[in-house]
């Protein structure tokens, strides 16, 4: 290996900005003082001046023109290079891979990957609370946040609203759980304390949006202030956006670091890393609850580490909803008692889900309990869209076994992307056989419609709705529909199939 091209990082730091601040800084402020924070980490001054390399995550609760190169100007450094990343929660772990080989084959020097969002302030400023003084968006500016979700969509899922996150992983979830063997009960259960964990962990970081610690029965029971979304979901076991977070760290060589005299304490080593997609359209997969794109990516970047899991410390596991937690555990191989902890944060329901950047905090979390417990080894999964998009990177405090231009993914993605269905049909009718479903409630708890997911007579997959009266939906919620057959036909007038009862 060539050890003075090793990439590491040597800076990183992340910012929760007050909920009551009287003048909130806008997305691109928050991150220019997250990364001036990750710059004044390193103890050194030079370090600015070798930074030839800017990634960012795309913001999504500001509209800015060219932020990369606005972002450049409030640190005062000039790199030659600035990408912004597709909206996607996988970015922050794929960038750092990117980054990790571009200065393995010497194409940059030192790179910042930086992002955030202050989605909280935008909020406040809607309900008349506060009038921000952000600048202004560039005219006829778009808003790509929207357009990113529609894109991990066919045009026939999107017909079926699954552009709401929750109402997608929702339908994943209760085919999580059919395949798991669980009641609808035992499941709730399963997942309230799952993140009962989750919420001890974020009461304990200072970062953290949500520090109040909830048990199990807090988390999975209905309440004034713990509604019911839509099937098993209430907001508790939801990711929340509404946060101002940002997080930033600079990557660079050994040898440069050496060079700048940043300390050998500060160094923290990009171990491993790789990144692959599952199947694309969810429609189109196989199974709902496995993600072969986990599997081998994790396996790919402990080879890479030079590491087994064993050697792993601690996990953070993206974790949006709950069904990506157990889906990644179980593919990276996690026994299910393991004693280990899943995330480093606390999740995106109590740390906070800054859109495509919250796994920059796991990842600058990583750093700093690795500076502070050397030995540490800590695997970090960011996932983006649907179960879709998989980014796996393990951080310590040794060079990786093998060099960051060693692997190809190409073959193993065309393994992935071999095994995918025939397009859902579209205009259905006869028997349907449910693989998924979920029902979606309103603001006052009361059921409104719901979605499934299944098989036709002959094994083709399709979607529809279900639209009942509060009586059959009463029935409905309180039975596994895994597995039951329901005719199904397509409605000319509304343009959509539908379950008839």
């Amino acid at each position: 290996m060539n050890y003075k091209n090793t990439p590491i990082i040597v800076g990183a730091a992340q910012i929760t900005q007050q909920r009551d601040v009287v003048q909130p800084l806008d997305p691109l402020n928050l991150i220019a003082k997250g990364s001036q924070n990750a710059l004044d980490m390193s103890g050194v001054d030079g370090l600015r001046n070798v930074i030839d390399t800017i990634y960012m995550s795309t913001i999504s609760s500001w509209i800015y023109d060219d932020a990369p190169s606005k972002l450049s100007m409030l640190l005062g450094i000039e790199p030659n290079q600035k990408y912004s990343a597709p909206i996607s929660g996988n970015t922050p772990q794929l960038l750092v891979n990117k980054a990790a080989k571009a200065i393995f084959l010497g194409e940059s020097k030192a790179i910042l990957i930086a992002g955030g969002e202050a989605s909280y302030s935008k909020y406040r400023a809607k309900k008349g609370e506060i009038t921000l003084n952000w600048p202004k968006p560039p005219p006829r500016a778009v808003n790509k946040a929207r357009r990113a979700i529609i894109f991990y969509l066919s045009q026939f899922e999107n017909h079926y609203r699954f552009t709401n996150p929750t109402y997608t992983y929702a339908l994943i979830e209760t085919a999580l759980r059919a395949s798991s063997g669980r009641s609808l009960k035992e499941h709730l259960d399963y997942i309230g304390k799952r993140y009962e964990r989750f919420s001890i962990i974020a009461s304990k970081n200072i970062y953290a949006w949500e520090q109040k610690k909830f048990n199990a029965e807090e988390i999975i029971t209905p309440s004034p202030d713990n509604r019911i979304v839509c099937h098993p979901y209430t907001k508790r076991m939801v990711a929340n956006l509404y946060v101002d977070q940002s997080a930033a760290l600079i990557m660079t060589t050994e040898d440069i670091a050496q060079k700048l005299g940043i300390a050998r304490k500060f160094w923290v080593y990009p171990m491993g890393g790789a990144d692959l997609i599952n199947i694309f359209y969810l429609s189109q997969r196989p199974q709902l609850y496995n993600s072969p794109a986990i599997r081998k990516a994790s396996r790919l970047a402990l080879e890479q580490a030079g590491l087994k899991l064993n050697d792993i410390d601690v996990f953070d596991l993206y974790n949006c909803f709950p069904c990506l937690v157990e889906i990644a555990r179980q593919e990276i191989g996690i026994p299910e008692d393991d004693p280990r902890d899943l995330t480093v944060t606390g999740g995106l329901s109590f740390f906070g889900g800054p859109f495509s950047s919250y796994s920059m905090h796991s990842i600058v979390t990583a750093v700093d309990l690795i500076q502070k417990k050397p030995s540490m080894k800590i695997m970090i999964l960011a996932n983006g869209g649907y179960n879709t998009a998989e980014s796996i990177g393990i951080y310590g405090n040794e060079p990786p076994a093998k060099p960051w231009n060693e692997f190809n993914y190409t073959s193993f993605q065309k393994i992935i992307e071999a095994k995918a269905l025939p397009k859902p049909i579209e205009k259905a009718k006869g028997n349907l056989i449910v693989e998924a479903y979920t029902i979606i409630y309103d603001r006052k708890g009361l059921p409104e419609w719901g979605v499934v997911m299944g098989r036709l007579d002959r094994g083709e997959r399709t979607l529809a709705f279900i639209m009942a009266d509060p009586e059959t939906f009463l029935k409905l919620e309180q039975q596994e529909l895994i597995g039951q057959k329901f005719l199904v036909k397509y409605n000319y007038e509304l343009k959509y199939n539908e379950l008839i009862f």
